[in-house]
């Protein structure tokens, strides 16, 4: 199960990386068809885009998003979970079990049907 695991987190940080060489070989494309023509200005190299794109990362969007980035998309679950029947709720349980697997303390763990 463990190896599952990784190989789900490399697949991850692949793509990502994928995901950022790409976007900055495009933004370095973009900016020397353009900025150029249009400024006067130099034509950058692939690692000046990188760093260009981690710059407006850093200025413009910052590391985390805010703190209260994610707090809608809680508030929603907890209110739907409220709303939940007990046996839609223990649905719910056994799904995320058997996509997750276990999660939360032993003791949390329902007592087995006789």
């Amino acid at each position: 199960m463990r190896g599952h695991w990784f190989l789900k987190i490399l697949k991850f940080v692949l793509f990502g990386v994928l995901f950022l060489a790409i976007f900055s070989f495009v933004v370095m494309s973009l900016w020397n068809w353009l900025m150029p023509v249009l400024f006067g200005w130099h034509v950058i190299t692939y690692w000046q885009a990188l760093g260009v794109l981690l710059l407006s990362k850093i200025l413009f969007g910052g590391f985390r998003g805010g703190p209260h980035r994610h707090w809608g998309w809680r508030r929603r679950m907890f209110e739907r979970w409220e709303q939940m029947t007990p046996e839609e709720r223990e649905k719910f349980r056994e799904t995320m079990r058997s996509r997750c697997g276990s999660f939360g303390p032993a003791s949390a763990k329902p007592a087995a049907k006789a």
